[in-house]
């Protein structure tokens, strides 16, 4: 990978390369990026964890949402997810709305979006056999529906820009290699007229001495959802911040960071190609830019607060149960572990974004 990334900085006559490129090539090229090799990355054995590994009840819990939303809003039995991972969480979903619903598990339509051929291969392998399962390799390529898209971990696995405020100038940064051929970052004035339309656009005042990290590729691909879900609503599930949380001088140095073997790696230029990197995703710049493209802002809650408000405590069990193995045992611990403050689960935000419907939210949550 280092070769590769060497060769696309000797066509350029400055010999760097932005640090969107690099994300690009380290989790994206065909052979050699990250997200294409055909290695385990998502749980115990890979290099982090997402919520639908925890325990079935997540999945269980958006299945119970996606059919009350469709029979409340006549929405058509159609769910797309953007980058289904290992297929956990679809995999969860389809066995509770067969479950609860044959009728519409029968006529289910459940598109997935994905890049990643080992990822692809993975999914094939657990989802059964009897749903309706439809791939596509982009978002582009979907047909227009109605319904609902779901997505865990989409925008901050995209490639991002990188600047910092320093002695009142902006600057980009960039990566080269030095005298002794390893990456590096180097820093000059910010000449990139989109990002400058960006900060201007969200209004964003950086500190002296910040660094951020700069999302274009996230108006594009909201204007892609937009356009393939004609009604409906999309559930972004991400880490995040607001432009008000980004002022926080813990957050001063930016968020793009690396996870190997479930060490965070503050170096993003190490292990290239070999781990996950990934940036905190700006939630205002999500809602301004749903609300642009016709998806209509819903509520940003965190993750706890929104499981806890979908019903999730529902499914706490009440009965001592003296084996820690028994199912029961395992779910309520899971329950606790997604809506404890302090968990992995409250990192996350969940985003509601809705088109050409007005859902009455406060008896959809409250199940």
């Amino acid at each position: 990978m280092k070769s590769y990334i060497k060769s696309i900085m000797e066509q350029d006559p400055s010999k760097k390369i932005t640090y969107s490129t690099f994300i690009e090539a380290a989790l994206y090229h065909p052979q050699l990026g990250y997200y294409m090799k055909p290695k385990q990355k998502i749980g115990k054995e890979g290099d982090f964890f997402t919520s639908s590994n925890v325990h079935t009840i997540y999945g269980k819990l958006f299945a119970k949402l996606f059919l009350s939303i469709c029979a409340t809003e006549k929405l058509p039995p159609v769910i797309c997810e953007i980058g289904a991972g290992t297929g956990r969480f679809a995999n969860q979903v389809l066995a509770e709305i067969k479950k609860e619903s044959p009728s519409f598990y029968s006529q289910l339509s459940y598109i997935i979006v994905e890049t990643s051929p080992y990822h692809l291969k993975l999914q094939q392998q657990l989802l059964p056999k009897d749903a309706n399962i439809i791939y596509y390799e982009k978002i582009e390529d979907v047909p227009p529906f109605e319904g609902i898209i779901f997505s865990n971990e989409l925008f901050d696995a995209l490639p991002v820009s990188v600047v910092k405020k320093q002695n009142e100038t902006v600057y980009e940064i960039f990566i080269t290699l030095n005298d002794e051929e390893k990456l590096v970052e180097v820093m000059e004035p910010l000449q990139n007229d989109k990002i400058e339309k960006y900060i201007e656009e969200m209004g964003l005042e950086l500190g002296e001495g910040q660094r951020i990290e700069i999302p274009l590729a996230m108006e594009p691909t909201i204007r892609s959802l937009s356009q393939i879900l004609q009604k409906g609503i999309v559930f972004t599930v991400d880490y995040g911040y607001t432009f008000e949380e980004w002022k926080r001088p813990e957050h001063r140095d930016g968020s793009l960071r690396g996870y190997y073997q479930h060490q965070l790696v503050s170096d993003p230029l190490q292990y290239v190609g070999e781990m996950d990197l990934t940036t905190h995703i700006h939630l205002n710049g999500l809602e301004h830019f749903g609300e642009k493209y016709g998806l209509s802002h819903v509520f940003t809650m965190k993750q706890g607060e929104f499981l806890i408000s979908a019903g999730i405590l529902q499914y706490l069990q009440d009965n001592y149960d003296p084996n820690p193995f028994s199912e029961i045992s395992k779910q309520n611990r899971a329950i606790r572990s997604l809506i404890m403050d302090s968990s992995l689960s409250n990192s996350f935000t969940v985003v509601a974004q809705q088109k050409n419907i007005s859902a009455h939210w406060s008896s959809l949550i409250n199940l």
